[in-house]
């Protein structure tokens, strides 16, 4: 059975290392320089020849042979263009459609170690806030609108649809110096105004609102962050792209389609609705509830020297206009966020009050990667490195929980030299399980040992493991922070490959330290088939973590190296504490020490 459980090991090993180098063979290509806004330094306008746009589409526009997707669009080179800008983003706007074509976020480099900033919808199905084409094309992205006003904070922009209702469309961006409780500066307030000039009453169908398209940042992003978001009153639900491609392991058994979706309609409440990749979100907060999300998915240019093209993901909020009085009007005011995924600034309850923070999607490790967040937010507020934040908020938590972690490996070792009695019991009472049971809790009440006192150390790290798994897909302040040699905590600490195998240091250290731990830790069982299985998690967990983020392995490696640090000590100390435990008394010439067993008391 030994033999039968070391080769299954064995091979599980092989295939995860197949995988490995299968991963590393179609891994896509670093994608080429992207085009990018260049920031100005104020609101200002020029022509669309002077700004760039986005990059052209060599893709199909959306027809029965290419139904799956949304078709990504470029801006006439006619348009006109508008810039409003602070210290953090420049938002582009656009005369076409009278919308947001592109944000470029300051404060965030496309690249590493270059000037030019990320562009959030540089390659888009439709500009930010444009009215859809598919609900309400007289007032889409084709429609030039006339601009009325300009200010270096401010524009607004006016048409006329169907000559019977005027749309006037005012953005205003917040300040870099907004104070805590007004506002963000990530954020432009739209107001969008309807008024009837006729002499009777007066309608618009129902209608949609871009909320951006958001594409893989990278080339290790492989998209599973994107998605759509909503908040419907009651619940936060996304909406992964996934979801629209069909297939997966329900689709082999009938329960799932293997045919992807066109697009998704969620007929829902929309207190705010949201678009988002790994790192940025746009979130839309309209005063008045939306009624639908749509998501989509859009097929993206390939990246340079690749044929496949990269998939996208985007979304638009329904909306209904009551009827508007005759000469009258109705207004539709909203709030639109397009910046990174920073908790602190999205948890701030005094601007984001609809609990916008969950886009960060942390899942059921909630409070634990919020928890893990904020201490690091804070230690790094103090030491200026993100590196260092993570050890020592992980040598943090580690004191602690030092108490609970010296309780448990004291009753660890305790059990680990009563395993000869144990055994002993067992032969003893091998035909009589339930006087087994009940010598075997005798045995650790003398001894005062917790059978499961072992098993509390790893239980209070496996969630905080994961919490620190789920966070890091989403902060976008790891995005490009250095340690070591690590160039990037967010994605592997890759120093240089053998053939197209990359070489990750960070998970080697982890895989190291954890070897030295189970070495260092006393095992209470004396299962074989146990212990060949905890021999190979060091491997598996190395290979698990081993294209995850490099800070996922520096927190664990940390966490390891203080717990050896820890558990040499424990295993130097003398245990004084178990009851039963057998006296040294001095005894020879040089004052030697051996165990002697208590003299029983004679009974009168």
């Amino acid at each position: 059975m030994d033999k039968k459980n070391t080769i299954i090991g064995v091979l599980l090993l092989v295939a995860a290392f197949a995988l490995l180098i299968y991963g590393a063979k179609t891994a896509p290509r670093p994608p080429a320089a992207p085009e990018l806004i260049k920031p100005t330094t104020g609101g200002g306008t020029t022509t669309g020849n002077q700004a760039p746009g986005p990059v052209a589409s060599t893709l199909p526009a959306t027809g029965p042979d290419n139904a799956a997707f949304a078709a990504v669009t470029t801006t006439d080179a006619n348009a006109k263009t508008i810039t409003l800008s602070n210290d953090y983003i420049e938002a582009r706007f656009v005369d076409l459609g009278g919308a947001i074509d592109s944000v470029a976020l300051k404060k965030y480099p496309a690249e590493k170690g270059k000037p030019d900033p990320f562009v959030f919808n540089r390659v888009h199905a439709d500009p930010l806030l444009a009215f859809s084409q598919e609900t309400l094309p007289g007032l889409g992205r084709t429609v030039r609108y006339d601009v009325v006003s300009q200010t270096a904070s401010e524009v607004v922009f006016r048409t006329v649809f169907e000559n019977r209702i005027e749309v006037t469309r005012r953005y205003t961006l917040a300040p870099s110096n907004i104070g805590p409780n007004q506002g963000d500066p990530y954020q432009l307030r739209h107001e969008v105004t309807f008024r009837n000039l006729t002499a009777a009453p007066g309608y618009l169908p129902h209608f949609g609102l871009n909320l951006g398209t958001g594409a893989p940042t990278n080339a290790a992003d492989y998209g599973v962050h994107l998605s759509t978001g909503y908040n419907d009153g009651k619940e936060v639900e996304f909406v992964n792209r996934s979801k629209l491609q069909g297939g997966g392991p329900l689709s082999l058994i009938g329960l799932a389609s293997r045919d992807p979706v066109p697009l998704l309609e969620t007929p829902v409440p929309l207190v705010w609705a949201a678009v988002e990749d790994q790192f940025f979100v746009s979130i839309l907060t309209p005063d008045t509830p939306g009624n639908k999300l749509v998501t989509r998915r859009v097929e993206l240019p390939p990246q340079a020297g690749e044929s496949r093209p990269l998939i996208g993901v985007t979304g638009s909020a329904g909306f209904e206009v009551p009827q508007i009085p005759a000469q009258g009007e109705i207004k539709l005011g909203m709030n639109l966020y397009v910046g990174p995924k920073e908790y602190k600034r999205l948890s701030n309850g005094d601007v984001f009050k609809l609990d916008q923070d969950k886009v960060m999607q942390f899942g059921w490790f909630r409070f634990f990667s919020a928890l893990l967040l904020t201490m690091m937010t804070w230690v790094h507020g103090w030491i200026g490195n993100w590196g260092l934040a993570i050890v020592l908020t992980t040598l943090m938590l580690k004191l602690i929980f030092l108490p609970l972690t010296l309780a448990a490996s004291k009753s660890s070792k305790r059990m680990q030299k009563i395993q000869p009695e144990m055994k002993a019991l067992r032969e003893k009472y091998k035909d009589n399980p339930q006087k087994m049971n009940q010598a075997t809790m005798e045995l650790f009440k003398e001894h005062k040992v917790n059978p499961a006192g072992g098993c509390l150390p790893v239980l209070i790290t496996i969630p905080f493991f994961f919490g620190f798994y789920r966070m890091l897909g989403s902060t976008a302040e790891l995005r490009f922070a250095e340690f070591l040699w690590a160039k990037d905590l967010s994605a592997p600490d890759t120093v240089f490959h053998i053939g197209s195998i990359p070489i990750n240091i960070m998970p080697l250290l982890l895989g190291a330290t954890m070897v030295m731990q189970m070495r260092l830790t006393p095992q209470p069982t004396v299962d074989n088939s146990q212990q060949k299985i905890f021999k190979f998690m060091p491997y598996m967990f190395t290979l698990f973590c081993y294209n995850l983020s490099c800070a996922l392995s520096l927190y664990s490696t940390v966490n390891g190296l203080f717990t050896i640090a820890q558990q040499m000590i424990i295993n130097r100390m003398k245990d004084d504490g178990d009851p039963a435990a057998k006296p040294a008394v001095p005894t020879g010439p040089r004052g030697s020490m051996k165990n002697v067993t208590p003299a029983k008391k004679k009974v009168k």
